[in-house]
């Protein structure tokens, strides 16, 4: 298991952009629309960072919205955290990728993230 990435909830999504590769010299490596959200990854080398921007205007913005781990087998993960309250998914995305996020013993919530087939 390794960091994959920070979710960061923004207002506008290309302010956001243009404040992280303009100041921070990211890029744009994805960019999608998925369940109403505007979602655009931005990556430095090995880090990325996910940008997301609701669609609901009554949304209020919470900045940090999680923390991803990238894992090799979704299916071990989900089994392992059985007894642990899952928040949204599991969701297979248009790439391909599997995703489920649940939430730690202090509200905090935890993505994992299978980016290869199996």
């Amino acid at each position: 298991m390794r960091l994959h990435h920070i979710g960061i909830e923004v207002r506008n999504i290309d302010e956001g952009i243009s404040f992280y590769t303009t100041q921070l010299n990211f890029r744009v490596e994805n960019h999608f629309t998925f369940m109403d959200e505007e979602i655009v990854f931005l990556t430095s080398k090995d880090f990325r960072i996910e940008l997301i921007a609701t669609q609901e205007k009554s949304s209020t913005v919470n900045n940090h919205t999680h923390t991803c781990f990238e894992v090799r087998n979704l299916d071990e993960i989900m089994k392992s955290f059985n007894n642990v309250p899952i928040v949204e998914g599991p969701y297979t995305l248009e790439n391909g990728w599997k995703t489920v996020f649940y939430k730690g013993p202090h509200g905090e919530i935890i993505e994992f993230l299978q980016t290869v087939q199996n």
